[in-house]
C-alpha cells in the first residue's frame, strides 16, 4: 500500500497500519528512511515560522533555517532512536514481548504519520503567529502523535502466538 494511504489509514486504525508494517518483516532502512522523511517534511513545516520569525526580529534566515536543519535531520534521528529504546525497554518492564525493531517502527511511524498536522502547524505559526489557534493545532497534533505511537507500540510489544 502507498506510503500516503497508510498515513490516512493510521487515522482511523493505527494498530492495523503497524500490523501491516510489521509484517513486512525487519527491514532497518525502511524504518530509517521512515524517519528521515518525517525528520525533512517537519523540517520544511518550520520554514514559515522561522521566515515570520526572522522578518519579525531582521534576523537572518538562512541562519535559522540551518539551524533548524542541523537540529531536524542529524539530531533529532539520534534523539529518536534513543526515544524508541527507552520505550522499548520500559514496555519490557510491562510484559512486551516485541524486540527493538518493532519499538524503533512504532515511534518513527507515528512521526511519519502525524506530519501533515506538523505541516499545518507550521502554516499557523508562519501565518497567524503565537496564539490560541496555534497551541490548539500543537496540542491536537500531540494527542493524535501519542495516541498513533502508544497503538502502534502495543501492536509491536504484544505477544506473538
Amino acid at each position: 500500500m502507498p506510503v500516503t494511504k497508510d498515513i490516512t489509514a493510521t487515522y482511523l486504525r493505527p494498530a492495523r497500519v503497524m500490523q501491516r508494517l510489521l509484517a513486512m518483516g525487519q527491514r532497518e532502512d525502511r524504518a530509517l528512511i521512515i524517519l528521515m522523511v518525517a525528520c525533512v517534511i517537519v523540517f520544511i513545516a518550520q520554514m514559515p515560522r522561522l521566515a515570520r520569525e526572522a522578518h519579525i526580529s531582521g534576523q537572518d534566515l538562512n541562519m535559522l533555517m540551518g539551524g533548524a536543519l542541523l537540529g531536524w535531520l542529524f539530531l533529532a534521528p539520534l534523539f529518536f532512536y534513543a526515544l524508541a529504546a527507552l520505550s522499548h525497554m520500559i514496555a519490557r518492564l510491562f510484559g512486551g514481548q516485541g524486540d527493538w525493531y518493532g519499538a524503533r517502527l512504532a515511534l518513527f511511524w507515528a512521526l511519519l504519520a502525524s506530519t501533515p498536522l506538523m505541516l499545518l502547524h507550521g502554516l499557523v505559526a508562519g501565518l497567524i503567529g503565537k496564539g490560541l489557534q496555534l497551541q490548539v493545532v500543537g496540542l491536537v497534533w500531540l494527542v493524535l502523535f501519542l495516541w498513533f505511537w502508544m497503538a502502534g507500540l502495543h501492536q509491536a510489544e504484544r505477544a506473538v502466538t
